[in-house]
């Protein structure tokens, strides 16, 4: 997701519920990642309100006040994983040193399905533009890698997102990849592109590539969601 779900206030619930459609069972076992924010108490109690008992079996996953002991075993009991949105580069690191890393590779193979939001779209990807590094957006190139080449989520959010993309594809920095307007997700199976799906009529997707010295923008279609 470029930006959206329940972190955005006048979210009307239609990426999550696409998002749960896609589980492998009807009530899914969803599990809160919020690491890139610092497991900020905040953010987990929106995702926890937005994701009662009648909706999914929820759960959140703590690594600044770790509770889980064997996080393989709790990872792979899932049916989706839902990375929260913030500092991309933060989250990589830690991820890393708790060995998440491998163990979302492992649950990628296992078909469970992975998303998230800002940081929660980056990480997947080979590289990435994020303000994991300062005021200023910057290149990460350390992504998982669990798809191929780069993301820009909140294209459409923030003023300089979509300029700094380009640039960064057109120069090499960031190979070719996917951008995501707020409201947007894009839908990936075995690592090739599905489909794009919003919850705003306006909300879109584009697949930028690196032609000689510039970067091009192609349009994907968008399926509106509830329609």
């Amino acid at each position: 997701m470029g930006g959206g779900g329940f972190s955005h206030d006048d979210d009307n619930g239609l990426l999550d519920d696409h998002l749960l459609s896609l589980a492998r069972r009807d009530r899914a076992r969803v599990l809160f990642v919020p690491t890139a924010s610092g497991d900020a108490e905040s953010y987990v109690e929106r995702f926890l309100a937005a994701f009662p008992e009648s909706r999914a079996d929820a759960s959140v996953l703590r690594l600044f006040g770790r509770e889980v002991g064997d996080l393989r075993t709790h990872v792979l009991d899932q049916d989706v994983v839902y990375v929260g949105g913030g500092n991309t580069a933060n989250l990589l690191a830690v991820w890393r040193v708790h060995g998440l890393d491998a163990i979302f590779a492992e649950a990628h193979s296992a078909g469970i399905v992975l998303a998230g939001l800002s940081a929660g779209m980056n990480c997947w990807f080979e590289g990435s533009v994020t303000d994991s590094f300062g005021p200023t957006l910057q290149p990460l190139t350390d992504g998982l890698g669990l798809l191929a080449g780069s993301a820009c989520p909140h294209y459409d959010g923030e003023e300089q997102r979509r300029p700094t993309y380009l640039q960064l594809v057109a120069s090499g920095r960031l190979p070719d990849g996917y951008a995501a307007h707020d409201d947007c997700a894009l839908v990936f199976d075995d690592g090739a592109l599905v489909e794009a799906v919003a919850s705003r009529d306006d909300a879109r997707a584009f697949r930028v590539t690196r032609e000689g010295d510039r970067a091009v923008e192609t349009p994907l279609p968008v399926r509106m969601l509830g329609n």
